[in-house]
Formats: C-alpha cells, structure tokens, sequence
C-alpha cells in the first residue's frame, strides 16, 4: 500500500520560499506528527530555525491531556523550544492580540475527525478570524478526514443551535479534510484571511484512515483509535443523555449502555432495520472507572463495523438512540446544561443541531421520514462543499 504524505511532510520536504526569517506560530497536539511520529514543532525547528516562536493548543489540552467537555488547560511553556504555549480552551478560545502581534504566520496542524461536534474546526475558524483581523498570513497543513471523502450524511446545522461544537450550517459528517473546511470557511462564509493550505500527497476520498498508511495518534483522549472515530458521528449524540457513551471505558464510543437498558427489549425493538447495515451490535456489559455510572455496571451494546461502506453512523445511532427512547421512556433522560459553555440550550439539541429534529426522534416519528426531511438542505451542502475540494 502507497502511503499517503502529509502536509506537514510536504512542507518539510520543500518549505515555501516566502517563509524563510518569518515568525510563526504552530496550532498543533500530540498527533500533529509526521509518519515516523516526529512532533510537528520539532520538524519544523529543524528545517527552519528559530521559526517558531509561540506554540498554540486545542481543547484536551497541548498533550491531550484533559479528558472531558469543558476541562481547560491554561498557558505554559514547551519544554523543548521554551517558547509559550497558548491554550485556545482556557480562559480563551479566540487567539487574542498579545497571542499573535509578534507574528508573521501562523501554522495550523491540527487532525480532525469529520464530524461536525468536534472543535477543532472551530478553533480553525476563530484561528482563520483573528489572523484576518490581526494581518497575520495562516498557513494550513493538510490531513486526511479518517471518515473518507464521499460519505456526506446528516442534517445541517441549524442557527439557533450555534455553539461551539456547531458554528455553520454543516452536516454531522461533511466529508472534508480540514484543509477544505477551512478554505470553505475562509471564501465561502467571507472570514477572509490571508490562507495558504498545503495539501497531501496520494489521499483520496475513497480512503478511510486505515486505508493512509498513516500512524493513529490519538487526537483526544476518548479517540484512541481509528473505529472510534468512525462511530463518533452518530455515538457522540450519548452526550446529550443520561446513556453512557462509554467514556470511563477502553473503548469509548464503540461501548454505549446504562444500568437500566434491557439489551434483549432494544433488540427487539431494532428488528433488522437497514439503518444498522454495516454494523453489528454485540450485547455487553461494562463499568465505567469514570464519567456517567461510574464503579456501576452498565447493560449495552458495542458497536463492531463490518462493512464501513454501508454503514451511516449518524441514521444508526438516532435509531438506537430510539429503540432507548422507546423501551425506556421511565428511566430515559435527556442531559441539562451546560454542555461546551453553552448554559441554557439543551446538549442534544447542540449536538444533533436542530431542536425540530430532536422533538421528531423523541416523538418515536419513523427515522425514515426525519431522515428525507434534511436531504435537501444536505445535497445542497455537498454541492456546495465540491467547490472546496483539494482532491479528486
């Protein structure tokens, strides 16, 4: 298998001219390595000396170390360069002037999981709309969506659910590497900064992660691997409730139970829907050492894909999410706030990003018809998205 080149690695190989003596700064966490596992601030210092004068961190922290929604980590110094380390999900998430007045550029290398509650992106775009209005050039170093490229599925986002896992009408799982994101950011929703985007070398949209001959590197704690990333669009919606979405576990996300789920009942209830093709659900039990139910045993199921091609794990999800719904309406509940600094708005609806669509799963209305109710505005996206591509 042809292996696919970063964009850090291409940088690395042939830096652009125009950034020999400028002051950059580098967004990045601990998977911003290149294929041999190399630190991205490292490859760079090498190549470029003294470059890098301020490093940049994403939520989860500069060595994704924090584990949940809302644990910020603060500003510190790397230990290697002894430059500061800026967190972007502390007392900010916008960079601010202090941040970015000493700088010329500013390099993003950050992986994205090619969902839409996710934040990176959204530190992304706060990153693309401080450099626009701080003149500072943003140079973007591409990575693959380990989602593949094709697979658009999901309603778009709706406005008054903005948050900071939702800041544009996007669908859970867009199909864009971060490159392409932030260029449709940056032209089609007029940000308008000064972005160069490096792109990959051999990825194509057919790919899914495993298909990279990339390394994983982790880039949250509870995404230890590439599966949990294909089942984070629809599983991350466990979130908004009081089911586990098997944080606590080895296998977060993968896992989802609770204490009071009849797996036999949910069973039952699923029958053999074509929502679930793709995927077997292997009833389990687990306990949690954290986060929801701990030290308590939980009834459940994990989530084994068998066919990534057919599965649609965000139709899947909002079907089990049913199925709960449906045979546990007395012990069933929705999470309250506040959920990623937003203090009033129900978690689900930030999650799934449309109040309407949560009343329909909760109403038990058939997900077939909630399903073709968001296809127009989806296909009009992903008409929209093919201006952006980088890769055929």
């Amino acid at each position: 298998m042809k292996r696919v080149i970063t964009g850090l690695e291409n940088i690395i190989k042939s830096p652009p001219a125009w950034l020999a003596g400028k002051k950059a700064g580098l967004l990045c966490n601990p998977a911003s390595v290149d294929n041999h596992l190399q630190h991205a601030r490292l490859l760079i210092s090498s190549r470029l000396p003294n470059t890098i004068q301020a490093l940049f961190s994403p939520q989860h922290g500069f060595f994704s170390e924090k584990q949940d929604n809302m644990m910020e980590s603060g500003d510190t110094l790397d230990p290697f360069l002894k430059v500061p380390v800026f967190s972007l999900y502390g007392k900010t998430r916008i960079p601010e002037k202090r941040m970015l007045e000493d700088l010329d550029v500013l390099i993003i290398d950050l992986q994205d999981v090619g969902t839409r509650v996710y934040t990176f992106m959204y530190t992304m775009s706060y990153c693309l709309e401080s450099a626009r209005q701080h003149r500072v050039k943003v140079l973007l170093l591409d990575r693959p969506n380990p989602l593949g490229g094709i697979a658009v599925e999901g309603n778009c986002l709706a406005p008054d659910v903005a948050s900071f896992v939702g800041r544009y009408p996007i669908p859970m799982r867009h199909g864009l590497t971060m490159g392409e994101l932030a260029l449709m950011f940056n032209r089609h929703f007029e940000i308008g900064c000064d972005l160069e985007v490096v792109p990959m070398s051999g990825w194509k949209r057919s790919m899914y992660f495993q298909d990279t001959g990339l390394p994983w590197v982790a880039p949250s704690p509870n995404l230890p691997t590439p599966l949990a990333a294909a089942v984070y669009p629809g599983q991350v919606i466990w979130e908004g409730t009081n089911v586990s979405e098997g944080r606590g576990t080895t296998q977060p996300f993968e896992l989802f139970g609770a204490p009071f789920i009849d797996t036999e009942k949910i069973a039952a209830f699923l029958g053999t829907s074509p929502l679930l093709r793709g995927i077997v659900l292997r009833n389990t039990a687990f306990e949690p050492i954290a986060n929801k139910f701990q030290r308590t045993l939980c009834h459940g199921f994990q989530i084994h894909v068998s066919n990534a091609a057919l599965y649609k794990p965000y139709a899947a999800s909002l079907l089990l999410l049913q199925a709960v719904i449906g045979c546990h309406a007395d012990a069933f509940q929705w999470k309250t706030p506040p959920y990623e600094y937003e203090f009033e708005k129900m978690p689900i609806d930030l999650i799934i990003g449309d109040c309407d669509i949560r009343r329909r799963v909760e109403n038990l209305e058939p997900l077939e018809d909630i399903i073709a109710s968001w296809k127009d505005k989806t296909n009009d996206f992903r008409h929209t998205s093919r201006a952006y591509y980088l890769y055929d």
